[in-house]
C-alpha cells in the first residue's frame, strides 16, 4: 500500500478497542483532545445496511494550535479538527491513519500557517512512532 499524501498510516498488533485507547492515550501526551467519535462501521450498518469492520474516526483537537491556525486563517476551521482512523483489519491487529497535516495545509496560502503546520505535525509523527514502538 502506497501511503496517502495527506496520512501517516501505522498499523498495530492491537485489537481493536485497545488501538483506539492507545491512540488516544498518545494524543493526549501531545496536547490533543478527542472532540468527536464517529463508529461508521455502526453508522453504514443502521443507515444502509452494510456489514463492515470496525472503522472509528476520532476528530483530535490541541487547543493552542487550533487557536494559533484560526488567528492565522478565519476559515482554517474546515480542515480542523485532525482526524485520526481507527481501522480493524483482522482480530487482534488494526491499521491507524493520522492527518498529516502539512498535506493537508498545503491547501492553505497563507502567512504563518506553516509554521503551524510544521507544530502540528511534528506531534502527529510522534504520536505515529508511539505507536510503531
Amino acid at each position: 500500500m502506497t501511503p496517502p499524501r495527506y496520512a501517516l498510516t501505522v498499523d498495530v498488533d492491537l485489537p481493536f478497542e485497545q488501538a483506539v485507547e492507545r491512540v488516544t492515550e498518545l494524543l493526549a501526551a501531545q496536547g490533543f483532545g478527542v472532540l468527536t467519535t464517529i463508529d461508521v462501521a455502526a453508522t453504514l450498518k443502521k443507515k444502509l445496511g452494510v456489514d463492515t469492520p470496525p472503522y472509528t474516526i476520532l476528530g483530535a483537537c490541541n487547543p493552542g494550535f487550533a487557536h494559533q491556525a484560526v488567528q492565522a486563517v478565519e476559515s482554517i476551521g474546515v480542515l480542523l479538527p485532525c482526524n485520526v482512523v481507527v481501522k480493524q483489519l483482522d482480530e487482534g491487529r488494526c491499521r491507524i491513519f493520522l492527518t498529516r497535516v502539512e498535506g493537508v495545509f498545503e491547501l492553505v496560502d497563507a502567512d504563518g500557517i506553516d509554521a503551524i503546520a510544521d507544530e502540528v505535525s511534528r506531534s502527529m509523527q510522534r504520536v505515529a512512532d508511539g505507536l510503531a514502538g
